[in-house]
């Protein structure tokens, strides 16, 4: 396999999330299938540890954060853009990544969260494909300061259909898709100015006002 050279651009870091922790969770698996079908300009590092993430409480933080979240903030950190595939409870966000976005943003306006860009998709197996809990979703990056891309939308309905048994993505229209839409992801971080450094210092968003709690 030929090396590349030093003049190819780095590979931009993508830190990918699953709002799940079933062990069959449709979204872990599309997290698994966005890994597949990326452009080789993207390097997908899927983020498994949301389960040891503890329940936010600043009396904890307060003492310095747990384990857990040093790592969490870490892969953030080192990451160029965020890729969240969120189930939908109740028509909203599910808990547990609600927890780890909120252990995230903390310090207010300088957290590892702020100036990150953003990409948003889900998987279910109604009809609604997580469009409510992606709504939502975006609604906090507003207030954490994620300049989240919003076209185009990825709202997989009926995954059941779409997956086999060993949970790999089958359906070859929706593997098309998911790679148009890493591909836009790819380009919103680039039009945000992320060079493939993991440096959040040079984003525009790293000038809005912080946030105030």
């Amino acid at each position: 396999m030929s090396q590349p050279s030093r003049s190819d651009p780095p590979r931009l870091v993508v830190c990918a999330i699953a709002g799940s922790l079933r062990r069959g969770s449709y979204n872990r698996a599309l997290l698994r299938a966005a890994q597949e079908v990326a452009p080789d300009s993207l390097d997908i590092r899927i983020f498994d540890h949301l389960g040891a993430v503890p329940p936010y409480n600043t009396d904890v933080e307060a003492e310095g954060d747990p384990g857990a979240v040093r790592v969490l903030k870490d892969a953030i950190r080192e990451a160029d853009a965020l890729l969240i595939a969120t189930p939908e409870y109740n028509h909203s966000v599910p808990g547990v990544l609600k927890n780890a976005i909120d252990w995230a943003s903390r310090p207010p306006g300088h957290s590892v969260l702020a100036g990150k860009p953003a990409a948003v998709l889900g998987a279910s197996t109604g009809l609604g494909g997580t469009a409510l809990a992606q709504n939502a979703l975006r609604q906090v990056f507003v207030f954490t300061q994620n300049p989240a891309m919003l076209q185009p939308e990825f709202q997989l309905a009926r995954a059941h259909e779409k997956f086999d048994e060993a949970g790999r993505l089958t359906d070859e229209g929706t593997r098309t898709f998911l790679r148009q839409f890493l591909l836009a992801l790819e380009a919103w971080t680039l039009r945000l100015g992320v060079d493939g450094h993991g440096s959040t210092e040079q984003w525009p968003a790293r000038r809005m006002t912080p946030a105030v709690r």
